[in-house]
């Protein structure tokens, strides 16, 4: 019997053997490859269409987001409310998301009715015809949302750093505005259908209890499609701004700010990528972070301030976010400068850096806990053009990443003149 009166051996989390368990994958006859994880213990199913049409291959504004959200209003055998009241029917939910470089159409749903389900996404990614009327709703709810949101400091600071950071006309910067959605016209929508989904690179990612005859249903509704037939390309030149400093009046009337402070970073494929994700957790990026510590907890300008680095496929950047009171917004933006200092000049201590390793390797065990949660790690890391070792790599930087690794890194990139500084009030 177990002695009951010791307490186990603690162990830290940096210890724990962590392993991303593998996925299925094949490809349909038309080219388009699925990947899948079949397991969990409940009789549900996940199955998303990964389609490269986001907005980055758009010729006219708000075409990409509005082509994805509308591919659900009406075919040429269902309106809108009957395909709603057909997924509602078997308790399915089905949603729409349209990304810089991609868009998606996801399914979550019984297992058992997964065979009754797969015609109807056949139906939307085939015969989609874009109602007028349907288009006019959207248009009218677009417009309204738009008006709101950009009464908001942190909506409209998210919009223009972004512009500086990359360029007005680049995917990642560029921004909708109400005469764009005002612009949108059937034929449009019509024109990026046809290119980008009929014809255009999709992926499939599924997981949970998948039905034995899974890869045979994929097959029987989508493998005869022209999916995949061309793989759609584009290119971008990112155009960073010339000024720093901004300070934007949005509400003469507003009590509060909303501070961006933020620098071009490379993407995930460069060497560095890795450890600066440990030094950011660390930076900003948990709720015992150094920001927190200092701005929300002992100075108590804000509520919550985090960093984080992009999750763009192509260019990234380096980001610290938060909202103030007006009158300590410049306070603020100070003392994330101080912390910058503090990471270049002292090494951190062993204690705080184990209990940041410690709280990123709890981070990822979460990020694999069940199907659904593989398949997404999965999906992060194949369309950013990576596999397995690359989070067999992650999991061993954070492991062995040094106090002196972090000081070099906080040296390489935490130097207050390369980054932006926006506060909009």
């Amino acid at each position: 019997m177990p002695e009951r009166t010791v307490a186990p051996p603690i162990k830290d989390a940096i210890h724990f053997d962590i392993n991303l368990k593998p996925c299925t994958r094949f490809s349909l006859s038309n080219g388009a490859p699925v990947y899948y994880i079949n397991d969990g213990a409940e009789e549900v199913t996940m199955v998303e269409f990964v389609f490269d049409a986001g907005n980055n291959f758009e010729d006219k504004n708000t075409i990409a987001s509005a082509t994805n959200y509308l591919i659900k209003n009406g075919t040429s055998k269902k309106n809108a409310f009957q395909i709603t009241e057909y997924f509602e029917y078997y308790g399915a939910y089905l949603s729409r998301t349209c990304y810089n470089e991609t868009a998606t159409i996801t399914l979550h749903c019984l297992s058992k009715h997964l065979k009754a389900l797969l015609q109807v996404i056949r139906e939307l990614i085939t015969i989609s015809i874009f109602p007028q009327n349907e288009i006019e709703i959207f248009q009218q709810n677009s417009i309204q949302r738009l008006s709101v949101n950009l009464l908001k400091c942190d909506f409209v600071a998210n919009r223009l750093i972004d512009e500086y950071l990359y360029g007005a006309s680049h995917p990642y910067g560029k921004v909708s505005n109400k005469e764009d959605i005002e612009a949108i016209k059937r034929e449009d929508l019509a024109d990026f259908f046809n290119h980008y989904y009929l014809k255009g690179w999709c992926s499939i990612f599924s997981a949970g209890k998948l039905p034995g005859d899974f890869e045979q249903l994929l097959e029987t509704y989508f493998g005869d499609l022209k999916l995949n037939e061309t793989i759609p390309t584009v290119t971008y030149t990112r155009e960073i701004a010339s000024q720093k400093k901004y300070n934007i009046i949005n509400d003469k009337d507003g009590v509060q700010g909303a501070v961006r402070i933020a620098r071009p970073f490379p993407n995930r494929h460069h060497p560095d990528f890795k450890k600066a994700i440990v030094l950011n957790t660390l930076f900003g990026g948990y709720f015992g972070s150094r920001l927190m510590a200092n701005i929300r907890e002992e100075k108590g300008y804000t509520y919550g301030i985090h960093s984080f680095l992009q999750n763009h496929i192509k260019d990234s950047s380096w980001m610290i976010s938060t909202e103030a009171g007006k009158d300590v917004c410049r306070a603020t933006i100070e003392e994330v400068y101080k912390e910058m200092s503090l990471l270049r000049d002292v090494p951190v201590d062993e204690e705080e850096l184990l209990l940041v390793k410690n709280y990123m390797m709890g981070l990822n065990l979460g990020h694999i806990d069940g199907p659904f949660n593989v398949i997404a790690r999965w999906k992060s890391l194949i369309l950013n053009g990576l596999d397995e070792n690359y989070f067999n790599d992650s999991i061993e930087t954070i492991r062995t990443v040094t106090a002196k690794d972090l000081q070099d890194l906080s040296n390489k990139y935490l130097q207050p003149e390369e980054f932006f500084e926006l506060v909009v009030i």
